[in-house]
């Protein structure tokens, strides 16, 4: 039997990451030729948010107000847990995600962002029933949730709400037996209920496209001509039970490369699986601060700590043995890590489950 999303091309487009000009506006051009290619490789799976910062409005421009409407999914997220008071707070997050896209109606919405305290924002908010509602109303196609959490959690919450169709996971090969992603565990959990799977992260934020000389040394002795971004996503789609694996792709080299990697792609050979192994074996070498660039913890910093590009900065060290440039690149306009006031605020809004408090300080020794 056909499962959701099945017929959905495995390559999705996330619009978190998109391209911007020097002056940190949208490079409107650029996103409309990503947009345009995407569709033309023959994927349809748009991925943003409420949270994602003028995302949602320039998905309108480039997406909504140029492609007819039955031609692509359109994803978003209301993330209950970050500033709503009130069961109306949450709903307007809604409402504004309507407007903003101006998409008429929401293909997959998801609650965003469930795991720990943050769970208990939705149910306390109504925002399951809520968003049941808005699909009975046909403003909502498919109602599903974003998870960062344990396994046993995600065994929880799609077993206490029927309605859930579609759940999207972080799923990635470094994170596959990671004791905090525990990708394999909560694939395993979405597969026992029938629940299939949107996955997010599967580059680990970037970092499995440009891994370490001797990761990238693994991937180019079993295949030169294929890139170390392919292999990471070709892993995930290798896994049953997937909607589509979410790319969050800022040019156009990394569309193609992204597209020539998933279009056609039929599934992974025994001798390609060992070729991961050995790419895992290869990270182990490195203590890894395992932040992916999302920077939800700078939304909650009351100092404007350049949170991500302190970590950014510390694992390029441990990797290459430079930081600057990641800190110019990713930390600049913000304080330096020694600002920090040790509220943890910041933690409590991390998908990874990182110490940043005690991870700051390490970085202060470096940065300042």
């Amino acid at each position: 039997m056909a499962y959701l999303g099945e017929e959905i091309g495995k390559l999705g487009f996330g619009l978190m990451r998109l391209p911007r000009l020097q002056d940190g506006s949208f490079d409107h051009e650029l996103i409309c030729r990503m947009v345009d290619r995407f569709l033309e490789a023959g994927f349809t799976y748009f991925d943003t948010a409420w949270v994602y910062g003028g995302s949602e409005e320039e998905t309108a421009k480039a997406l909504v107000q140029r492609h007819p409407r039955e031609s692509y999914q359109l994803a978003t997220k209301g993330i209950s847990w970050m500033g709503c008071a009130t069961p109306e707070d949450a709903q307007a997050q809604f409402r504004q995600s309507l407007q903003r896209t101006g998409a008429g109606y929401i293909d997959f919405y998801l609650l965003h962002m469930t795991g720990g305290a943050r769970t208990q924002a939705f149910d306390r908010l109504g925002m399951w029933d809520f968003v049941a509602q808005m699909k009975a109303e046909g403003l909502v196609r498919h109602v599903g949730f974003s998870h960062h959490g344990t396994a046993e959690e995600l065994d929880q919450i799609i077993a206490g709400h029927p309605m859930v169709e579609f759940v999207q996971l972080q799923v990635n090969y470094l994170d596959w037996e990671n004791p905090v992603n525990q990708s394999r565990a909560c694939m395993e959990v979405a597969a026992r209920h029938g629940v299939p799977v949107v996955v997010m992260e599967p580059l680990r934020g970037g970092l499995l496209a440009e891994p370490p000389e001797n990761v990238a040394q693994v991937f180019a002795k079993a295949q030169p001509a294929q890139s170390p971004a392919a292999w990471g996503l070709q892993f995930v789609a290798d896994q049953p039970n997937i909607i589509t694996v979410l790319s969050g792709m800022n040019s156009m080299q990394q569309m193609e490369d992204n597209i020539a990697a998933l279009s056609g792609f039929s599934g992974f050979a025994p001798e390609q699986a060992a070729v991961i192994e050995a790419a895992l074996a290869a990270f182990d070498e490195f203590d890894l601060i395992p932040c992916t660039g999302c920077d939800y913890c700078a939304k909650v910093c009351p100092q404007d700590v350049g949170i991500r590009g302190a970590f950014l900065a510390m694992n390029a060290e441990t990797m290459f043995g430079r930081h600057v440039q990641e800190w110019m690149n990713w930390g600049s306009g913000r304080n330096v890590p020694s600002a920090c006031i040790e509220c943890h605020a910041c933690e409590a809004a991390c998908p990874q489950g990182i110490a940043i408090v005690d991870e700051l300080k390490r970085a202060a020794k470096l940065i300042g």
